[in-house]
């Protein structure tokens, strides 16, 4: 019993600690320099992860059925997240575009991609693009809809992110084969974008501040804690296959994405609250996660 446990921490730690190694490289580099990561972040959106998506889908060995029921259990996920918590918003005093697009768009980019395939192998990768897949797609529709309703939908389409999954699931359907030579430079564009991520995450953790840090705190414990709950409802009506459904536990328990700091930023809606629940938020997953993994492992 005693070896299993010691394996089994091992094992966490293991997952763990290279993440969050990287993400505080990441924020000590920005607190010693004070980079402008604008453009590596444009870099990562429009090229290498779009070329990491691109070359998991079109290969051939993904299977779109596969991973259907896994994709709407994350879109309740994220949707049944907003639901559930809306109510709570006039109790907590704070406005639901403030505090619903924390709550329901989580960081399985920056976080979401490396802790899936560190806990599972490589094996997880297309699970794991497919949830981010997901979150993206759901977080320039609704979330974006949220903030501004005269939002047009077609804006989605103009993506690199979605061109790629596009083309990939259309290159993957009609059994095409991407030549050696260019899977080769797509897989190796793809490698920066992990590792790229959680770098600028950890930088961008710099400019946020602890000026809410009660509403901070209150979305660090609700996010994971109602993500997770409402897997595990899901589970009772999809009946996942076990390995999909730790994928989707790992999901609902990630903290708020970054990015919700940066829409809140530009649409001007309360952004210092913003940035203290994604801050918070994502400190408070040093402890959610290895709970998680705990469970999932």
């Amino acid at each position: 019993m005693e070896t299993t446990t010691l394996a089994l921490a091992e094992r966490i730690f293991l997952t763990v600690f290279p993440l969050f190694a990287i993400v505080l490289c990441g924020y000590l580099y920005g607190r010693y320099k004070k980079p402008d990561m604008a453009l590596a972040n444009q870099l990562n959106m429009d090229i290498f992860v779009p070329a990491l998506i691109f070359f998991v889908l079109s290969d051939k060995s993904f299977d779109l059925v596969k991973y259907q029921a896994l994709a709407l259990a994350a879109a309740i996920v994220i949707l049944g997240s907003g639901l559930l918590i809306w109510p709570l918003c006039k109790l907590l005093k704070v406005q639901p575009k403030t505090f619903l697009p924390p709550m329901m768009f989580s960081n399985s980019g920056n976080l979401g991609l490396p802790l899936i395939i560190l806990a599972f192998g490589e094996q997880a990768l297309p699970a794991a693009i497919m949830l981010f897949i997901v979150e993206m797609t759901l977080h320039f529709t609704v979330g974006i809809y949220m903030m501004d309703h005269r939002t047009h939908p077609w804006r989605l389409l103009r993506m690199p992110i979605i061109i790629a999954t596009i083309a990939g699931l259309g290159w993957s359907s009609l059994n095409l084969t991407v030549p050696a030579s260019i899977a080769t430079a797509l897989d190796m564009l793809g490698q920066i974008s992990i590792p790229l991520l959680l770098f600028t995450l950890g930088v961008r953790l710099i400019t946020v501040d602890f000026s809410a840090w009660r509403i901070g705190i209150t979305g660090a414990i609700i996010s994971p804690a109602i993500g997770v709950v409402i897997a595990f409802l899901i589970q009772q009506l999809l009946h996942l296959e076990a390995q999909q459904f730790a994928y989707l536990i790992i999901f609902g328990a990630l903290p708020p994405a970054v990015l919700n700091y940066i829409v809140a930023e530009q649409y001007n809606q309360e952004p210092k609250q913003v940035a203290s629940i994604v801050l918070l938020g994502n400190m408070g997953a040093l402890i959610f996660i290895p709970l998680t993994l705990v469970f999932v492992l």
